[in-house]
């Protein structure tokens, strides 16, 4: 009996020391509770905004004047707005947009922050232009320039690709390509420590090609910055659309997303001023959130932390 509890032991905690490096971050990141209750109200609303319109489907442009600037019922569970619109419908449809923009930005400026931190932090030629780049976008002021931006192109892309898919591009390009700074810094700063790493050194001495060590040694050593600033990204894009939504140069009045219920709410505040706690409510969940992610994958992705 004891011969063969003995190996048997020795198995179980030989498996138990040898775990891969991503369930070593989850183990890391299940302690951090606001990072789980985070992930919980994210999925939540991405749940919600998919799956939702096909639960409840009552159709969000449909317009009763009868029920206008009604408080919430059991027809219409968060109320109708100044049309008689059901505003349920409404923050379903429009949740799916504010996702949708807040996850394609974000796509966007992570992949031009990526790719410029790299460069810079890789070839000794480029550090200097790319970064003197990057400190030029820091110095622009984003607001003034998102709004010259939209009014210079609005117009001929909703002419070529409609208004809703036209404008979609707009706002999804203009927030990824002025949202990349931070990233290029941070990116390149890590390659800037990982490239005097050995096993750099190593691959440079027997003839690896540059593209090769950049892809198979140098990216995946600065995955884990490069995760945070995508949970972060989210949440800018999406209040940045918000805002702009909100100021009314962001999607037409018939596609509503959450910060253009706000900017059609704001002049009924007083009558029924439910139209702009749920909106304001869905964006603020959501981008807390999302900062929650972004901090508990921060620390899970520390090896020091991981240690511990």
């Amino acid at each position: 009996m004891a011969t063969t509890s003995a190996p048997t032991t020795l198995v179980e905690t030989t498996s138990h020391k040898h775990r891969s490096m991503w369930m070593d971050v989850w183990f890391q990141y299940r302690k951090h509770k606001g990072a789980l209750i985070g992930m919980s109200i994210l999925l939540f609303f991405v749940l919600a905004v998919l799956l939702g319109p096909y639960i409840w489907t009552v159709d969000s442009q449909y317009v009763d004047p009868l029920v206008a600037n009604q408080a919430p019922t059991i027809a219409h569970p968060l109320g109708t707005d100044n049309l008689g619109r059901d505003l349920l419908a409404s923050m379903l449809e429009g949740g799916r947009i504010s996702l949708a923009v807040g996850f394609t930005a974000m796509l966007i400026s992570l992949t031009i922050g990526v790719m410029i931190g790299l460069i810079a932090g890789y070839f000794p030629r480029m550090d200097g232009p790319l970064m003197r780049l990057t400190d030029m976008f820091f110095a622009l002021p984003i607001l003034p320039l998102l709004l010259v931006i939209l009014m210079l192109f609005r117009e001929p892309l909703r002419t070529a690709f409609g208004p809703e898919t036209g404008i979609f591009l707009l706002m999804v390009i203009v927030i990824g390509i002025t949202s990349w700074m931070q990233t290029a810094r941070v990116v390149r700063g890590e390659v800037l420590s990982v490239k005097q790493q050995e096993f750099v050194t190593a691959a440079i001495s027997i003839g690896t090609r540059q593209h090769r060590i950049i892809g198979r040694h140098i990216f995946p050593n600065v995955l884990s910055p490069v995760m945070v600033a995508a949970a972060l990204g989210v949440a800018s894009a999406i209040l940045t659309e918000s805002a702009l939504s909100f100021l009314g140069l962001g999607f037409p009045p018939d596609f509503p997303t959450w910060g253009r219920l706000l900017f059609d709410g704001k002049d009924f505040l007083q009558l029924t001023p439910t139209r702009v706690i749920w909106p304001g409510l869905a964006i603020s969940l959501t981008v807390l959130s999302v900062n929650f992610i972004g901090d508990g994958l921060r620390d899970a992705l520390d090896p020091r932390l991981r240690g511990r």
